[in-house]
């Protein structure tokens, strides 16, 4: 599984310590993880929260990631925007315990996480420990047992309606302001990674007449 990494403005300091933590966690577990930055405070690709979920959508829609992990200060405003766009479903993880519910009963693509909000000494094994739970079974197994059969029903379901609610990525890209989108994925390496890794020519030529 290709795990990308997304950090917003106000958290970008910390890229490098959710990028290693990361990086413990799931690749023992043979999944890869791709840092689409922001790549540190200094960073002069500046992505908001709103920029995180273009660039999440961009990702999950293509096929060039199976997983976003991303966040801001709380987490809120990132998962808000990761939740409207189509086919990204994010929940908003505090606790290992958070992310393994999350994995298992909504079996989503997304997780947004607060990396201001009650991030201190140890705040590095807490990312760890999230992260191990969120990634130590494949999704959607359910819990407990016998809530299984009704919680993979309803996430059919919901993602029935998301495809009623939402209308599909390359006519939203078209119709959002242009400077934003092409903010969204103008970071040092989104081209080289993206590219390599996406599996939709659709949203790949959308993104290419963004980017000209």
């Amino acid at each position: 599984m290709k795990i990308a990494l997304i950090n917003e403005n106000s958290q970008a300091a910390k890229n490098e310590i959710i990028f290693k933590a990361l990086k413990k966690a799931v690749e023992p577990l043979g999944h890869e993880v791709i840092n689409y930055g922001m790549y540190g405070a200094e960073d002069p690709n500046s992505l908001t929260y709103v920029q995180n979920g273009i660039l999440a959508a961009v990702l999950l829609n293509s096929g060039a990631a199976d997983f976003v992990v991303t966040g801001c200060g709380t987490g809120e405003g990132a998962m808000l925007a990761c939740n409207s766009f189509p086919k990204v479903l994010c929940g908003h993880i505090q606790s290992p315990l958070d992310a393994y519910l999350f994995s298992q009963v909504n079996d989503g693509n997304c997780v947004a996480l607060p990396y201001a909000e009650n991030f201190g000494w140890g705040g590095e094994l807490k990312l760890e420990y999230i992260f191990e739970k969120l990634f130590c079974a494949p999704g959607g197994g359910g819990y407990p047992p016998e809530r299984v059969v009704p919680e993979q029903r309803n996430k059919k379901i919901l993602d029935q309606v998301k495809e009623v609610t939402h209308t599909d990525l390359v006519t939203i890209l078209k119709k959002l302001d242009r400077e934003l989108v092409r903010g969204a994925l103008s970071g040092a390496h989104f081209a080289e990674y993206f590219f390599a890794s996406c599996k939709d020519e659709t949203i790949a030529a959308a993104v290419r007449e963004v980017l000209a």
